[in-house]
C-alpha cells in the first residue's frame, strides 16, 4: 500500500509543475518567433492558444521567484548585527509584505494548477433526504434546503424545486432542487454525504439533545445526448417486405434492418415500398433509440453515484456535524470547526466550501505529462 503523500511532497510536486509551465511558456515564445511557424496557420493558432492558457501561470512563477529572492535578502538583513535598528525595522515590514504577497501568488497558482473538473461549470441537482431521526431529520432536511437556497442566491445561481415531499411541519422527507448557472456543480459538489444534526427537537419536552441525519447527493445535470452515428458502426441488411401470414407484399428488397453494433440496438422498417425511404425512417428511429439507451445508462450511473455519495444514512457516516447548543458546525473531512452555525444556515458557506476546495486541490494527482 502506497504511503499517503505529505504536504511537503505535494507542495514540491506542485512547484515542479508550476516551473514546468513557466519553461513551456518560454519555449512557446521561442517557437512563435520562428518564421516557419507563421507559414503554418493551424500550428500558429494551436501554439498561441496554448501560450494564452498558461501565460498567467508563467507570470505568477516569475513573480514568485522574485519574491523568494527579495524575502531572502530582507531576512539576511534582519540577521546582520551590523545593520541599524531602523533599517532592520523597515526590513521586517518589507519581509512581512513580501510574505503576504507570496501567499497570494501561491494561492492563485494553486487554483490554476489544479486539474479542472469538466462538470464544474454545469447545472446541478441537489437531493436532500431525511435519514435517521424521523420528524426531526425531516425538519433538518428543510433547514439544509433553505441553507442551500440562500447560498445559491449569494452566488447568483437560480434554484428550482423539481420534486418535494413535505411533512407538513416545515420539514421534508425529501426535496430535489435544480441549481442553474455558471459553476453551479463546482459550488455544491463537496456537499455530498451524511449531514448530522445535534439539537433539542421542538417536540422534546425534557430538553434532551437528539442526533439525526440527512443525506445529500449532488449530481451534474445530464445534457441532451447529441448522437453522431458512425456509418462504420452500422450493419445494414435488406430483405423482401412481407404481409400477414408471410404473404409477399413486395418482391423487391425494400425492407431494411439496421444494427448499431456498439450498442446492439436493432431497427427494422418495411412500411414504405422504397428502400431509400425505409432506410431514412429506420435511421431516425435508430438515433432515437440510441439516445434512450444512452440516457438509461447515464441514469443508472447517476443512481450508482448517489448510493456511493450518501451511504446508508447512518449517524457514523457523517461528513459534517451541526451542533445547535454550541452554535458549532464541524466538517470532519478537513477538520474545520466554525462557531457560527446560525450564519452558516443563513447561507454563509464560503469558508467551508473554500476549505474543501483547497484540500481537494492539494490532493489532486500530479500531471503525467
Amino acid at each position: 500500500m502506497a504511503d499517503t503523500p505529505t504536504a511537503e511532497t505535494r507542495d514540491a510536486t506542485l512547484l515542479a509543475r508550476w516551473e514546468r509551465a513557466a519553461h513551456r511558456y518560454e519555449e512557446l515564445n521561442r517557437q512563435l518567433m520562428d518564421e516557419s511557424v507563421h507559414a503554418q496557420p493551424s500550428r500558429l493558432h494551436k501554439l498561441n492558444k496554448e501560450r494564452t492558457e498558461i501565460e498567467e501561470l508563467a507570470q505568477l512563477f516569475y513573480e514568485y521567484r522574485d519574491l523568494v529572492k527579495q524575502r531572502a535578502e530582507s531576512e539576511q538583513m534582519l540577521k546582520d548585527p551590523n545593520v541599524e535598528v531602523e533599517l532592520q525595522r523597515l526590513a521586517a515590514e518589507e519581509a512581512r509584505a513580501l510574505q503576504d504577497r507570496q501567499q497570494q501568488v501561491e494561492a492563485r497558482a494553486l487554483e490554476l494548477l489544479v486539474p479542472k473538473d469538466p462538470n464544474d461549470e454545469k447545472n446541478t441537482f441537489v437531493e436532500i433526504r431525511a435519514g435517521t431521526g424521523g420528524d426531526e431529520a425531516a425538519l433538518f432536511a428543510g433547514d439544509l434546503f433553505r441553507m442551500y437556497t440562500k447560498y445559491a442566491e449569494r452566488k447568483r445561481l437560480r434554484v428550482e424545486v423539481v420534486e418535494a415531499q413535505e411533512t407538513g411541519i416545515g420539514g421534508y422527507k425529501d426535496v430535489v432542487m435544480l441549481v442553474e448557472g455558471k459553476g453551479a456543480y463546482g459550488q455544491f459538489k463537496h456537499e455530498s454525504g451524511v449531514h448530522r444534526v445535534q439539537r433539542v427537537p421542538v417536540t422534546e419536552a425534557s430538553g434532551r439533545i437528539h442526533t439525526s441525519t440527512v443525506t445529500v447527493a449532488v449530481m451534474p445535470e445530464v445534457e441532451e445526448v447529441d448522437v453522431q452515428v458512425d456509418p462504420k458502426d452500422l450493419r445494414i441488411d435488406t430483405f423482401c417486405s412481407s404481409g400477414a401470414g408471410g404473404q409477399s407484399v413486395n418482391t423487391t428488397y425494400s425492407a431494411v434492418r439496421i444494427t448499431h453494433v456498439p450498442t446492439g440496438v436493432v431497427v427494422t422498417c418495411q412500411d414504405e415500398r422504397s428502400q431509400l425511404k425505409n432506410r431514412a425512417k429506420a435511421m431516425r428511429t435508430l438515433r432515437a433509440r440510441i439516445v434512450e439507451a444512452e440516457r438509461a445508462k447515464q441514469e443508472a450511473e447517476i443512481a450508482q453515484s448517489r448510493r456511493a455519495q450518501v451511504g446508508t444514512g447512518e449517524r457514523s457516516e457523517k461528513i459534517r456535524t451541526y451542533n445547535f447548543p454550541q452554535n458549532r458546525v464541524t466538517d470532519h473531512r478537513i477538520g474545520l470547526t466554525l462557531h457560527k452555525l446560525d450564519q452558516v444556515l443563513a447561507g454563509d458557506l464560503e469558508e467551508i466550501v473554500e476549505g474543501l476546495r483547497a484540500v481537494h486541490a492539494h490532493a489532486a494527482p500530479p500531471e503525467t505529462s
